[in-house]
């Protein structure tokens, strides 16, 4: 058999931990800007006041009093912010948040348990994004799948390869004994 064809080079040696700890900082950034992203749904949505604010903004500098649009986007962002749904929506991200994290650290400091946890998560939210990316096509929704794939699959080579190095039996030598 061939090495090379069934065993990449990026699965060994220097190659694997690099692109382990390339992952995992692939992660911990995704879980920071996810971090963000939620902390500013909770903070949107204890702050009914700003929304008033930039109505009232809109209503007296930009002379749009009158503009139906304007009106009804405001109202129901007043209304999503009434509703609970940011909040909501800002919880999941956090919870979501602590997964990424937890996949990212464990995946930096090469941990068996996170590379199953990465492979199950991201490997869950393949069908999702190819969803996404099938109603709202993208170069950013096209990459972030690309490189999800290629975690999925780089982690399932990862794990298969050791595996398959564990189960090796060494042959037994004959020692001669006097």
């Amino acid at each position: 058999m061939n090495k090379l064809a069934h065993d990449p080079a990026i699965l060994h040696g220097q190659r694997r931990v690099r692109y382990l700890k390339l992952i995992g900082l692939f992660k911990i950034a995704k879980g920071v800007l996810l971090l963000v992203l939620g902390l500013s749904l909770l903070f949107l949505n204890a702050r009914t006041r700003w929304i008033d604010a930039l109505a009232s903004w809109t209503t007296d500098e930009i002379l749009l009093e009158h503009s139906k649009a304007v009106s009804f986007l405001l109202h129901k962002l007043q209304a999503m912010l009434a509703g609970g749904t940011l909040r909501a929506t800002g919880f999941l991200a956090l919870f979501y948040t602590a997964v990424l994290f937890t996949e990212g650290f464990g995946i930096y400091m090469q941990q068996r348990w996170a590379e199953y946890l990465m492979i199950f998560a991201t490997g869950a939210l393949i069908p999702i994004e190819l969803r996404h990316l099938w109603h709202r096509p993208g170069l950013v929704g096209a990459l972030i799948l690309l490189a999800n794939c290629f975690i999925v699959w780089f982690l399932y080579a990862v794990l298969k390869r050791d595996r398959a190095k564990a189960h090796v039996t060494h042959a037994r030598e004959l020692v001669k004994t006097r």
